[in-house]
């Protein structure tokens, strides 16, 4: 088989990725039919999450990748990256110094898919009904700081902030601030089910069996008005119970992709022992790990006890024991390859010292073992992902400072308790809603904050994290998220453990895929084409 390294230089935002593939990418002819994406994403609707998909609630990378290609938003990441343009709109831009106060003027001719004609009022309606819901999830969070809303005619809308924000035009590109409809979606309510319906580059109908999709279907959407270079008619996603399950069908040609979550087992086999007619990707990923802590709960209210499982938690031997390379050691909650980060945890806590976590149990007069139980996803972040908690407890069980159990639980039944605060200590991963250092820090530590996480420093909410908003330029705020970062380290609300890579898997007629997928794992299917002819520009 020839082989061939695709690289790709981009910024996007404050990153610079770098993609590698490996495989024959020329090969394959043009050809009609859908083409089917894999993942292992499960897309389900239970008592506390009867509505996966309406984006007033909707907070997860698996279920905003299905809105990104149906939903569309004012503004958008482009092509490669960089600072968001307009998408539904055909123009925005703050209109004040302060950065108070931004207005878009709406495409001429925008339309939902079913024809109806979108105004600035559907824009209108469709945040303040994302406020007004307060979704469980947090996402509304994202659209906290909209102080009130004004339009002019029907294509003009005008955002009044209450505070200076610089990264309101990257909040304006996630499904959150999505247009809906007022006609199909309920003003104070979630609109329950697997239905959406928007202005995307797709319409969308879901094959549902117990409450769960198997199966969604794209398809191109005539109405469509934006910027999106659509390269397909039809894209099928479908969704399998694990990893091993998707692999399978890779090999036996039932999908032409797929995408996360790979098994590190998969991508080793595949870099080793390349595989004729599949071609692997690679990105240099955003993803991160770590450990959140209630810090109202008996045991993890004591920093102490937080800061001596800092010290005790050996990230190199976790990685090289479940990620084989596919992942690194992080000592920041933001990732070391967004511009601001700082090694502030391992600046404070080295990496593994014993004495050290014994010495602060022992100062702050807290007698060990230390009993704690660590809660994980079971199915949500891959198959790695129960073997990395079993390393994280003998980690701490081996110190003779902690007595860790573990437990697993699926995503929808995780994710409630876990916003319930029924957990102690819990096993979280992040892809960034925007490139910007932010993302990584609000949805954890702020006010209405995602993980519902009753931690609260004031210096951080009334101080950096407003001040770090007010900079356009954002290098400008490195000094202030270096701060914040050692607030994080000392206090330690969550403890970082690992950076990922992603990577895909796909059949080397299928084209686009270097695209399709982004460092935060975000698709846009609409890259993906069957032959090797060049893409529309």
């Amino acid at each position: 088989m020839n082989r061939k390294t695709l690289v790709l230089s981009a910024v996007i935002g404050l990153l610079a990725p770098v993609l590698a593939g490996c495989g024959d990418s020329d090969g394959g002819s043009d050809g009609g039919d859908a083409i089917v994406v894999g993942t292992t994403d499960q897309y389900a609707a239970t008592k506390d999450a009867p509505a996966p998909l309406d984006p007033a609630a909707a907070y997860d990378i698996g279920t905003w990748n299905i809105l990104r290609q149906t939903i569309q938003t004012l503004m958008q990441i482009p092509r490669g990256g960089g600072a968001p343009v307009p998408e539904a709109a055909s123009k925005c831009g703050f209109t004040d110094r302060e950065n108070q106060s931004y207005r878009c003027t709406l495409r001429e001719g925008l339309k939902f898919a079913n024809g109806d004609p979108i105004t600035a009022e559907d824009v209108k309606y469709s945040i303040q009904r994302t406020q007004d819901i307060k979704a469980a999830s947090g996402v509304y969070a994202l659209m906290g700081n909209v102080d009130a809303l004004e339009t002019n005619g029907d294509s003009e809308i005008i955002f009044h902030l209450k505070s200076s924000d610089a990264t309101f035009p990257y909040k304006l590109s996630t499904p959150v601030a999505g247009i809906v409809s007022s006609k199909l979606y309920p003003k104070n309510k979630v609109r329950d089910g697997f239905e959406i319906d928007g202005s995307g580059p797709y319409t969308f109908k879901a094959e549902v069996q117990d409450d769960t999709i198997v199966k969604a279907t794209f398809t191109r959407n005539s109405n469509y008005l934006g910027d999106r270079k659509i390269q397909n008619e039809e894209v099928e996603l479908r969704s399998f119970k694990d990893s091993d399950a998707m692999g399978k069908a890779l090999d036996s040609d039932d999908v032409d992709v797929m995408t996360r979550a790979m098994s590190p087992q998969q991508v080793q086999s595949m870099l080793r022992s390349p595989k004729d007619g599949i071609q692997l990707t690679e990105l240099p990923g955003l993803e991160i790990r770590f450990l959140g802590f209630d810090t109202d709960a008996p045991t993890a209210k004591e920093k102490a006890v937080r800061q001596a499982v800092a010290y005790t938690i050996d990230r190199g031997d976790l990685i090289s024991k479940v990620y084989d390379g596919m992942a690194e050691p992080l000592y920041s909650i933001i990732p070391s390859n967004v511009a601001t980060h700082t090694n502030s945890f391992f600046n404070k806590y080295g990496d593994h010292d014993l004495a050290k976590a014994e010495s602060t149990l022992s100062d702050a007069g807290i007698d060990t073992p230390v009993k704690l139980t660590l809660n994980y996803t079971s199915d949500h972040y891959g198959a790695g992902t129960q073997k990395e908690f079993e390393t994280l407890r003998d980690q701490l069980n081996g110190s003779g400072l902690f007595d860790v159990s573990i437990k697993g639980e699926e995503w929808k039944t995780f994710r409630p308790n876990q916003i319930d605060g029924d957990y102690e200590v819990y096993g979280m991963g992040w892809f960034p809603d925007f490139p910007d250092p932010e993302n990584y820090i609000v949805p954890f530590l702020d006010t209405d904050n995602t993980l519902n996480s009753p931690y609260t420093n004031n210096t951080l909410r009334g101080q950096l994290i407003p001040q770090s908003r007010r900079e356009a330029d954002r290098s400008a705020a490195t000094k202030t998220f270096g701060r914040i970062q050692d607030i994080v380290a000392d206090d330690v609300p969550v403890l970082p453990l690992w950076q990922g890579k992603t990577y895909v898997a796909s059949h080397d007629d299928i084209a686009g895929v270097e695209w399709a997928v982004n460092s935060s794992a975000e698709l846009s299917l609409w890259e993906l084409r069957r032959g090797s002819s060049a893409p529309a520009s």
